[in-house]
């Protein structure tokens, strides 16, 4: 590996750690040549299927963009950025493991609201709004009531819906 501060050719790894979730190697390095040390880190590269867009147009699938579409639908709500941080990870497993080239961006959406529903219902439902084109408020009403007919499970575990009473979490 070249060094990044005099270019030259030659660097030696002097420690190696492997990171929390076991993904990504630490690697420390040292220049042969000029004694400054960096960092590299070493993932695996595993190809992910190309997005195919409403208009058939194709796109390389960009995680920043599915972490953005998390981020926006739990702002503001109670959900701890690591929990954020396994949703993401779970679509992208759940792609990876399709073996499918391209995937409709449709198919990653409901991928996203799955992940969403299991967080939190409000924001399961703001994704939804936009997801599914909401075009009013009779549209809301019949998502919550689905939502709430399909999760009696998390009864007490996420905040209310709609003028119910707070109960607590972890019930």
């Amino acid at each position: 590996m070249h060094c990044p501060f005099c270019q030259h050719e030659d660097t030696r790894v002097i420690d190696s750690r492997v990171s929390e979730d076991g993904a990504t190697i630490r690697r420390r390095r040292e220049c042969e040549h000029c004694g400054e040390r960096f960092n590299t880190f070493e993932t695996a590269e595993l190809k992910l299927p190309a997005v195919v867009k409403s208009d058939n147009r194709r796109e390389a699938f960009d995680e920043r963009k599915l972490r953005t579409s998390f981020h926006r639908a739990l702002q503001k709500r109670p959900v701890a950025s690591e929990q954020i941080d396994t949703a993401v990870r779970n679509v992208i497993d759940e792609l990876r493991r399709s073996g499918e080239r391209e995937m409709a961006s449709l198919r990653i959406g409901e991928l996203v609201m799955r992940e969403l529903k299991k967080l939190d219902q409000v924001a399961y439902v703001r994704f939804a709004s936009v997801y599914r084109s909401f075009e009013d408020v009779q549209a809301f009403r019949e998502e919550i009531e689905k939502l709430e007919r399909d999760l009696p499970a998390l009864e007490g575990m996420q905040l209310p819906l709609l003028g119910e009473e707070p109960r607590s979490r972890g019930k």
